[in-house]
């Protein structure tokens, strides 16, 4: 029997991801087949409270479970009950409204997607389902996280939408939604501004079209160059990662001696006579050349996707050559943004001005403009602006290199660390981010040891105030508390954002503080990260974190600082109740 899982629109994202990742294992082990389409399956189980407003779903053949708890209790048994208990689903008269023309329920499908695909992506996702949800409208978020595509939408579910909102720090692909009216903000606003987004959304809107015309070439301008920036970030994180975590793990092996005799006695009845061989297997220095070329290609992909976010595609060859020669000429991070923005525009007025006749167009993105933007880009990186950028980027590794632990460093690490709490996601945040992963990308780990600490200790704060001053929350902010908690542990500075929303005037200063002295004694004492990502769980990797301990300490320091300082200034919550009122009127 072929079974398919689907939610309801009370379900939010995470969830509908643990139940069907839950019921996939069970299906597994009791040999069942989990469908991909409902139109292929023989039943559909539609897990949680409410209803279904799926056109594809009335008439199906399908087993409703309410309670999700009985998921998690028993995956099993859903599956086999699956069989026995599905009946015919009939959409309700709330579910007829929607399919309605003159009904006042929407239809709404959704895209979020943000730099580093964890924290603003989901928790953008969860705030517009939330707001359709008090509105009775229905709706689906498609998640573009770390992890690929959640949530995925479908062709019907797209075609019957009455708008698509695309809340995306990055550039997405959407031409899936051709000729649907498409609303385009950022998750920010989406998170933290929902319901004004949404009535913009319906005023705002137009028809999405996407072409290779200067209509849309235009609209890609408009974007700004901080969203470029943030595109070239996101695809250039994963590379961050790898590069970084294989030359640690080089590192750590090479600390082993007897690893060619381990190696010998693990390989039985294969002969290993030479230690070169074996080096050649797992140690210094060919494991860890596997690092250092993920390090070479950091800059391009940076360079390649600024440029892709200004030009599209026609600038994919222009940018990734531009950054090549920017990390050649040792021109470092910095000249691969200055070489992707350059390798963009050059591309974007190159499709822009070129006209030709319509028997040669598809010539133009795919040999014109690629190598006239590429020869400009190259002559401008060598003989132009490389040299300057390159001199500059000397003398910032010189500085940092001898920096150890002066004031210069604790000063330095104080405001990339105040940075990174300041707006939890926001402009500032991201800019502070961005430096310490380009840093990394010329071997200078420094910098992000003081932004992760930083980064860390909002969310951190923020529980350790909900323990400390307990009587001044409410039950719900300490239930976040606990949340925050874990999203701190994992670096997902988003966690205080409940908390900053509600209070920002005590909140966002009393992390400031706190991160200022985790990141200015991150760097006092002199601790480096060569990972942009993982929060605590990277200590777990040998050579990923230098000093450890010293690291772990400047985190708990900062946190406790952040939250003893927000739990002695918070006002109860019915004074802040009253605050609200009182600025409002």
């Amino acid at each position: 029997m072929s079974i398919y899982i689907t939610t309801t629109n009370q379900t939010g994202p995470a969830i509908a991801k643990l139940i069907k990742a839950e019921l996939n294992l069970a299906a597994k082990e009791i040999n069942e087949t989990i469908a991909e389409n409902v139109n292929t399956a023989d039943v559909t189980i539609l897990i949680g409270k409410g209803t279904s407003t799926d056109l594809v779903l009335n008439g199906k053949n399908v087993y409703s479970v309410s309670n999700v708890d009985e998921v998690f209790a028993n995956p099993k048994q859903i599956l086999k009950d699956a069989a026995t208990k599905a009946k015919s689903y009939i959409m309700s008269s709330v579910d007829e409204k929607a399919t309605s023309a003159d009904s006042d329920m929407k239809r709404i499908v959704a895209i979020t997607a943000c730099p580093t695909g964890v924290a603003h992506t989901f928790m953008a996702a969860e705030a517009i389902e939330e707001e359709a949800k008090k509105r009775g409208w229905w709706c689906k978020v498609e998640t573009r996280g770390s992890v690929g595509v959640g949530n995925e939408l479908t062709a019907e579910e797209i075609a019957s939408a009455d708008i698509v909102i695309v809340a995306c720090d990055i550039e997405v692909d959407l031409s899936k939604f051709a000729g649907k009216l498409v609303y385009r903000t950022k998750t920010g606003p989406a998170l933290k501004k929902t319901a004004q987004e949404f009535d913009r959304a319906f005023k705002e809107a137009q028809i999405y079209q996407p072409t290779s015309t200067v209509k849309s070439t235009t609209t890609k301008e408009k974007k700004g160059i901080y969203q470029h920036l943030l595109t070239g970030i996101s695809y250039m994180l994963p590379m961050v990662v790898a590069g970084g975590l294989i030359t640690a793990l080089s590192f750590a092996l090479g600390h082993f001696e007897d690893v060619p005799k381990l190696v010998k006695v693990i390989v039985e009845g294969v002969e290993v006579t030479k230690t070169s061989m074996v080096n050649t297997l797992v140690g210094e220095p060919h494991f860890g050349e596997i690092g250092s070329l993920a390090f070479k290609l950091m800059i391009p992909l940076l360079s390649g996707y600024i440029s892709y976010s200004i030009a599209d595609r026609p600038g994919l060859a222009p940018g990734f050559v531009g950054g090549f020669l920017a990390s050649e000429i040792k021109a470092g991070f910095l000249g691969g943004i200055v070489a992707g923005y350059f390798a963009g525009y050059v591309a974007l007025l190159l499709t822009r001005f070129i006209k030709l006749p319509q028997s040669m167009s598809a010539l133009k993105p795919i040999l014109i403009v690629p190598v006239l933007a590429t020869l400009a880009t190259g002559l401008a990186m060598q003989f132009v602006i490389g040299g300057p950028i390159a001199y500059l980027m000397a003398a910032l590794d010189a500085w940092l290199e001898n920096m150890g632990n002066s004031s210069s460093a604790v000063i330095l690490g104080a405001v990339l660390g105040a940075m990174m709490c300041t707006d939890m996601g926001g402009p500032l945040n991201k800019v502070a981010y961005a430096s310490g992963v380009g840093f990394i990308a010329t071997q200078q780990y420094a910098p992000m040891a003081a932004i992760m600490a930083g980064g860390m200790v909002p969310p951190l704060a923020m529980s350790i105030a909900t323990f400390l001053a307990r009587n001044k929350f409410n039950e719900t902010e300490r239930g976040s508390g606990k949340a925050a908690f874990v999203l701190g542990l994992c670096f997902i500075s988003e966690g205080a954002i409940p908390f900053a929303a509600r209070d920002p005037l005590r909140v966002i200063p009393s992390c400031i503080i706190g991160g200022a002295i985790a990141g200015g004694l991150a760097l006092l004492w002199e601790t480096t990260l060569r990972t942009p990502h993982g929060g605590l769980f990277a200590l777990v990797i040998p050579g990923v974190v230098e000093h450890p301990v010293k690291y772990l300490l400047a985190i708990t320091i900062g946190s406790i600082v952040g939250g003893t300082i927000y739990a002695i200034i918070k006002k109860p919550e019915t004074n802040l109740e009253k605050e609200a009122e009182e600025s409002v009127a």
